[in-house]
């Protein structure tokens, strides 16, 4: 991959050239053997990572609805490294947000560089195995510090991280968050696990043999809902709704293309274009703060076009659309994606009924 100018602006030709080398490997994304580091790469020298932090912290200091910008063209270019990004994101803004300065000072520098990678295992906090009577990561008091054992299911990039933003409860109910190096004794990070979609973000389980870690790695806690301090994202919230969408643009794209070849096409591109359009503005308000904004309307919204328009894109595409290696037919697959990722019981339950034809 040739070399891209810093990417001070969601709107700038550099920009542009990122996401142009972006779309052209998405295709190689395919298996847990296909960790995108090239991608990964150039995205630390375009300084994608720096787009969410403040200047005092080595970033760029881009607004919300800058941020959002970005991660709308990068979704479209290529899903399964956005994703990526979004849960290295997650813990580089866990740690520059801790009252605890140690981890900043060992850790942010690296992590926005590229030098090492980050990434977070908190969805038994939030969606995650909360059924379950015994927590599924443990966190018991030791001395100055604590040690945890059990596991965290659905950690992003788990083998090649070497520093996981962990969420782990307390028999009492408080709960803790740090930023566990991997150099640790007893942790023991899987594979990847094989999926529909996304198999090359390398997503699997994170186990801890009795791992113990001292107050230097502490970035919040102990406390109960320690997901409620700083900052993150959150289950149901902007992000996942912002990529979501952006896929819905690639496949919009496609249609809006063949439409000018396919005359037949253009009612179907023309109202797919307009409804992500619409969404996108509605996005762009709850960004702004707009509090008559409803985040789970708009993630159900989201789920709905992006299922609709992949599907769209692979009935114009027609046999060859459904041919291994069509990008539509990878839309298709990742859009799936959205039913499973973080997605609220609200939204869920009410996707199951419109599938059922309830109500």
């Amino acid at each position: 991959m040739s070399t891209i100018p810093q990417v001070t602006s969601p709107t700038s030709r550099s920009m542009d050239q990122l996401c142009e080398q972006l779309w052209a490997s998405a295709s190689r994304w395919k298996r847990v053997s296909d960790w995108p580091s090239e991608s990964l790469a150039c995205c630390a020298k375009a300084g994608v990572y720096r787009w969410f932090l403040p200047p005092q912290s080595g970033g760029f200091g881009w607004t919300e609805r800058e941020q959002t910008i970005g991660y709308l063209r990068l979704a479209q270019a290529d899903l399964t490294t956005t994703f990526i990004l979004t849960q290295l994101m997650g813990a580089v803004r866990r740690i520059a947000g801790s009252a605890n300065p140690a981890p900043a000072s060992r850790w942010l520098e690296k992590l926005v560089s590229g030098v090492a990678f980050g990434t977070v295992g908190i969805s038994h906090l939030t969606t995650s195995r909360r059924h379950l009577a015994c927590p599924a990561l443990l966190a018991k008091e030791s001395g100055s510090g604590f040690v945890l054992r059990g596991m965290s299911p659905w950690v992003t990039g788990v083998p090649h991280a070497d520093v996981y933003v962990i969420g782990a409860a307390m028999e009492d109910g408080r709960e803790i968050l740090a930023a566990v190096p991997r150099s640790l004794d007893g942790i023991t990070p899987f594979p990847g696990t094989e999926l529909m979609a996304l198999s090359a973000s390398c997503t699997d389980r994170l186990e801890f043999n009795d791992v113990q870690i001292d107050s230097s790695m502490l970035l919040a806690g102990p406390i109960e809902n320690v997901m409620k301090t700083g900052s993150g994202g959150s289950t149901g919230g902007l992000q996942t709704s912002t990529l979501a969408i952006g896929l819905s643009h690639a496949a919009i794209q496609y249609l809006l293309d063949e439409s000018e070849k396919r005359p037949d096409l253009k009612p179907a591109a023309e109202e797919l274009h307009a409804s992500v359009l619409k969404l996108q503005d509605d996005l762009f308000s709850a960004v702004d703060g707009d509090a008559n904004c409803d985040l789970a309307d708009i993630r159900g919204r989201a789920n709905r076009l992006v299922l609709g328009s992949t599907q769209a894109a692979l009935t114009a595409a027609k046999g060859a659309g459904y041919i291994a290696g069509h990008h539509v037919g990878r839309w298709c697959r990742e859009a799936m994606f959205f039913l499973v990722w973080s997605c609220p019981q609200p939204v869920a339950q009410a996707h199951l009924c419109e599938l059922a034809g309830i109500g």
